[in-house]
């Protein structure tokens, strides 16, 4: 009996465990505006912590001047703060840019000069 009761008490933490996960892996939504007078080419984000950048953003498109996008980072990941890393047209005068961010704070991102 006592076993029985020790299983159900488990599959029950999991069921727990699972759902709490699941109804904060959200999927991270904001605004990016480029604040620049360059095209920005590239935008790849990760977690913090993570050696790897994942995919570029825009893929075959770009964010003119003044242009702003809606950005859904939709990983699964339960985590809020990521690297974002910004790449420009060749020659322009504005080298590649990094920063950190708490996405699950803010609603919108513009990049300056």
């Amino acid at each position: 009996m006592k076993s029985k009761l020790s299983g159900l008490i488990a599959v029950a933490t999991a069921i727990i465990a699972a759902s709490a996960v699941s109804v904060h892996a959200e999927d991270l939504k904001f605004k990016l505006t480029n604040g620049t007078n360059s095209v920005l080419e590239r935008f790849y984000s990760a977690p913090t912590g993570v050696d790897n950048w994942e995919e570029d953003v825009f893929g075959d498109d770009v964010l003119n001047p003044g242009e702003s996008i809606d950005i859904t980072i939709a990983d699964g990941r339960t985590v809020c703060k990521y690297d974002m890393r910004f790449e420009f047209e060749e020659g322009s005068n504005l080298a590649t840019t990094e920063d950190t961010q708490d996405l699950c704070q803010m609603g919108s991102y513009t990049i300056h000069e």
